[in-house]
C-alpha cells in the first residue's frame, strides 16, 4: 500500500481534540501553501481562508457553530471561503505564470482576455457553485496533508453562515463554505462504512 493510500484510509472525522496541543502558525501556513496546489477552473484559485487560533475567538465561534466542542478545543479552525469574483485576479495569476516560465506572454494575454470576457457574464449562482467546488478540492488536499503530518481534522458545514460572514466582515463577493477543525485527537474517531462502487459508478466499456 502506498503512503497516500494509507493516509486516505487513516484520515477520519475527529471531534475530540487535545485543547493543550498547539500547531505553530508557520506549520499551518506551509500546509495551506501546499494545499493551494489543488486544481481550480482556469487556475483562478477562488478559495479564501481565515485561520482562527485565538482561543477567545474560537469560543465565540463555537456559539456560531451550533456549540460544536471541536471548534473551541482544536488547535485552530480553518474557515474555507469562496470568492465569486476570483476572475478579477486573472491578470496577476497569468502574469505570474509568465514570470515563472510556465507560459508565454501571448498565451497569458489570451487567457486573460477570455476569462475577463466570459466570467462576468456567468450567472452568480454558477460562479458560486464553481468557487465552492474548487474550494472543496483545496479543503480535501489540506486535510490529507495535515494527516500526513500527524494532525487530525473534521469538516463542519453546520454553522450559521450569515452570522459568520457578519462577524468576520466578509465582503459581498466572499462567502463561507466550511470550517475545518485542526489539531491532535484526544479520542479516536468513529469508523464509518463506505458503499461499494457499484452503487455509485457506471462503466461504459
Amino acid at each position: 500500500m502506498s503512503n497516500l493510500e494509507s493516509i486516505v484510509q487513516q484520515r477520519k472525522a475527529v471531534r475530540v481534540y487535545d485543547p493543550n496541543f498547539t500547531i505553530p502558525k508557520e506549520e499551518i501556513a506551509n500546509l495551506l501553501s501546499l494545499a493551494s496546489r489543488a486544481p481550480s477552473a482556469n487556475n483562478l484559485q477562488p478559495w479564501r481562508v481565515i485561520v482562527i487560533q485565538n482561543k477567545e475567538l474560537q469560543k465565540e465561534l463555537r456559539a456560531i457553530g451550533n456549540n460544536q466542542a471541536q471548534i473551541e478545543e482544536s488547535s485552530a479552525v480553518i474557515a474555507i471561503l469562496g470568492d465569486i469574483e476570483a476572475h478579477k485576479n486573472v491578470e496577476r495569476i497569468f502574469n505570474q505564470n509568465v514570470e515563472e516560465g510556465y507560459v508565454s506572454q501571448e498565451i497569458a494575454n489570451l487567457s486573460i482576455e477570455r476569462t475577463l470576457s466570459y466570467y462576468p457574464t456567468m450567472p452568480l449562482e454558477t460562479r458560486k457553485q464553481s468557487s465552492a467546488y474548487d474550494a472543496g478540492a483545496f479543503a480535501m488536499q489540506f486535510m490529507l496533508l495535515a494527516k500526513e503530518r500527524g494532525y487530525d481534522t473534521v469538516t463542519m458545514g453546520g454553522f450559521d453562515k450569515v452570522k459568520f460572514a457578519k462577524r468576520f466582515e466578509l465582503p459581498e463577493n466572499v462567502f463561507p463554505i466550511t470550517l475545518i477543525a485542526l489539531g491532535k485527537a484526544l479520542a479516536p474517531a468513529f469508523g464509518t462504512s463506505r458503499l461499494p462502487i457499484e452503487s455509485f459508478t457506471t462503466f461504459y466499456e
